[in-house]
């Protein structure tokens, strides 16, 4: 797992469950793409800039014209999914120990 910086959100039209299409930046791993479905609790404007831990060692996963390369972990809660974040601003791309 790694620290991502969201660099890009925007509402994935295609899928069968509303989500969003994300790019992560991970630092010296690129800019890598996921699919998330948090729109219960998030609009695209307030996840640009907001640093999210992400699975980086899944294999990517096509969900309908899209491949997600990371999956960005969250918590289910009553509102519905809440990303999990650093309780401080990091480097893009460290890993979580």
């Amino acid at each position: 797992m790694r620290i991502g910086r969201i660099v890009k959100a925007e509402v994935f039209h295609e899928a069968k469950v509303p989500a969003y299409k994300l790019d992560v930046d991970l630092g010296a791993l690129g800019i890598k793409k996921s699919s998330a479905q948090i729109t219960a609790v998030y609009k695209p404007e307030e996840l640009v800039g907001r640093q999210v831990v992400c699975v980086v060692n899944f294999a990517p996963k096509r969900i309908g014209p899209f491949m997600s390369e990371v999956l960005v972990m969250g918590s289910y809660s009553a509102q519905g999914v809440v990303l999990l974040r650093p309780d401080f601003v990091v480097q893009s791309g460290d890993p979580i120990g």
